[in-house]
C-alpha cells in the first residue's frame, strides 16, 4: 500500500510505502510529542518514505540527545515525519498527514513511554 502524505498547506507532499498496510499507530508521551499531541505510523523503513515535492520547505528540528531528527514545513507549521531516536533508521510518520487517514477514527493506540526513554536509561 502507497499513501500520499502532506502538509497543511500542500507544500511538502511524500510518498509513503506500508508494506503491511495501516498498522504500527502509536503516540508517545516524550516533551515533543506530548506538545504536538499526534498519532504516528512507526516502523517506516527508511527506503520507504519518498518526499516528492517540497524538500526545500522542510525543516529539521533537534533537542536532547540530538539523535532524532523531526521534519516540519516552514510554510504551514505541520510535523510531518521523524527519524525516532530509539530507532534512527526508521521514520515515523504524522498519520494525520496520510491521506484518507483521520487518527480521530482509531482506536486503542498503544502510548511508546518516551518520558521514560530506554536511551536516558544510564
Amino acid at each position: 500500500m502507497i499513501k500520499k502524505l502532506s502538509c497543511h498547506c500542500g507544500g511538502v507532499e511524500a510518498e509513503v510505502s506500508l508494506p503491511n498496510g495501516l498498522k504500527n499507530f502509536v503516540r508517545c508521551n516524550c516533551s515533543i510529542c506530548k506538545k504536538k499531541g499526534i498519532t504516528m505510523v512507526n516502523k517506516i523503513g527508511l527506503n520507504d518514505l519518498k518526499i516528492t515535492k517540497g524538500e526545500k520547505l522542510l525543516k529539521l528540528y533537534q533537542y536532547h540527545s540530538k539523535t532524532a531528527k523531526h521534519y516540519f514545513c516552514t510554510v504551514c507549521g505541520i510535523y510531518t515525519h521523524h527519524k525516532p531516536r530509539s530507532n534512527p533508521n526508521s521514520y515515523c510518520v504524522n498519520a494525520a498527514c496520510l491521506e484518507g487517514v483521520n487518527p480521530f477514527d482509531l482506536k486503542d493506540v498503544p502510548i511508546f513511554d518516551g518520558i521514560n526513554h530506554p536511551h536516558d536509561k544510564k
